[in-house]
């Protein structure tokens, strides 16, 4: 399993980022991105630390531990600057927490990730088909999720991202240990989410295609 979208106590998770990585490593985890909760008021102080954690966890456990960030209920014109930021920072990958239908996130906020370049846009909620095109060119990833509320459109998102071609991928968003999954509950979810058999191997595929190039 690689997942690419989790969360420790420096946000709203449980665990610290070791505890976080060990459990996954145990697992049968190759890969995990820590990425919490940040707006502007403290993108400058988790991103550092976060780093600091994957660099000691790379150097001794078989686990690629990637450090990263969740712009998460920001304005939406200001995620642009604050995902340069966040890349300044050193943060190797950055998600915005997309217009999910269980949270007020403000509308726009999809779009404004999907232009400002942000690797993945979590649980995207129901994405308009001019944000699911823009993403396909753009090559945003679109997640599909296992996190309970945040996948009620799981279905929706897969099938319209389906219909043209845009990317998906599959993470946790875990913020509890039991949140984390197996390859084979992730399975369960794509298929749940409508997803052929034919095309799961395409979606894990994209998570090792990003962990590749970071």
């Amino acid at each position: 399993m690689i997942d690419l979208h989790t969360h420790t106590l420096f946000s709203d998770g449980a665990l610290l980022p070791t505890e976080l990585v060990r459990r996954a490593l145990v697992m049968g985890y190759s890969a995990i991105a820590i990425t919490d909760h940040a707006d502007a008021s403290n993108l400058d102080f988790i991103v550092p630390r976060i780093i600091e954690a994957c660099n000691v966890i790379n150097k001794r456990w078989n686990i690629k531990a990637i450090p990263g960030v969740e712009l998460t209920h920001i304005p939406p014109d200001t995620i642009a600057d604050l995902t340069n930021e966040a890349r300044l920072f050193g943060a190797r990958l950055v998600l915005v927490h997309g217009e999910t239908i269980v949270e007020p996130v403000i509308p726009g906020t999809n779009r404004a990730a999907i232009e400002a370049g942000v690797d993945i846009l979590a649980h995207p909620g129901l994405i308009d088909k001019k944000d699911l095109l823009l993403a396909k060119k753009k090559g945003i990833y679109l997640e599909i999720t296992t996190r309970s509320g945040h996948s009620y459109t799981n279905g929706y998102v897969a099938s319209e991202a389906m219909k043209i071609g845009a990317k998906l991928i599959i993470n946790t968003d875990s913020h509890q240990p039991g949140d984390l999954v197996s390859d084979a509950m992730a399975g369960r979810v794509l298929m749940g989410a409508g997803i052929p058999v034919r095309l799961m191997k395409e979606i894990f595929n994209n998570s090792k295609e990003i962990v590749k190039r970071i």
